[in-house]
């Protein structure tokens, strides 16, 4: 006899294996998500060491401000203390200057002259005075253009004045000179 089973039987599948594409294709979403993660931390800590450098070269900027700062308030200083030592300088030539002249003219003034006016303007001198005759006055003039002090000496003019009692008369005389600077 012939048998046949008309119940069905129940069979135990076999387990399919996955596809290949999905297990590399996990493997690639991993190694993506790994690489991901990894340049997001290199990212980050570069990001942290660059705001950090940031921080830093901004410190170094202000104290190098304060520094040209400094350094601008020291040149300012310098070129004012120049100014004023040039001022000095400057005031002591002049200062001597005068000097110079007043004991030149007194070093050249001859016996029998006086001297009664005398006006400095920058490198111009015009002299007053008078002497007893005009070969005293002459000899002041040539006194004077031996000097190594004076130049472009000019006698204005010579004029006999009597004194009040009208004894004694006198020679009054302007000349004008320069002085070598």
């Amino acid at each position: 006899m012939i048998r046949v089973n008309l119940l069905s039987v129940k069979r135990k599948k076999k387990a399919q294996a996955l596809p290949s594409f999905i297990i590399y294709g996990a493997l690639l979403l991993v190694a993506a998500i790994i690489v991901a993660g990894y340049s997001v931390w290199y990212l980050n800590s570069q990001v942290s060491r660059l705001s950090d450098q940031k921080k830093s070269n901004e410190v170094q900027i202000a104290e190098l401000k304060k520094k040209i700062k400094e350094v601008e308030n020291y040149e300012s200083q310098k070129k004012l203390l120049e100014q004023k030592t040039n001022v000095i300088k400057d005031l002591k030539k002049n200062q001597s200057l005068p000097a110079k002249i007043l004991s030149e003219i007194n070093n050249t003034i001859p016996q029998g002259v006086w001297i009664t006016a005398l006006s400095i303007s920058g490198a111009n001198i015009n002299i007053s005075g008078a002497g007893f005759t005009n070969d005293d006055i002459i000899n002041y003039v040539d006194n004077l253009k031996k000097s190594q002090l004076f130049t472009d000496i000019y006698l204005q003019g010579s004029q006999k004045d009597k004194g009040a009692a009208g004894k004694t008369a006198s020679y009054q005389f302007t000349l004008t000179c320069k002085v070598k600077i």
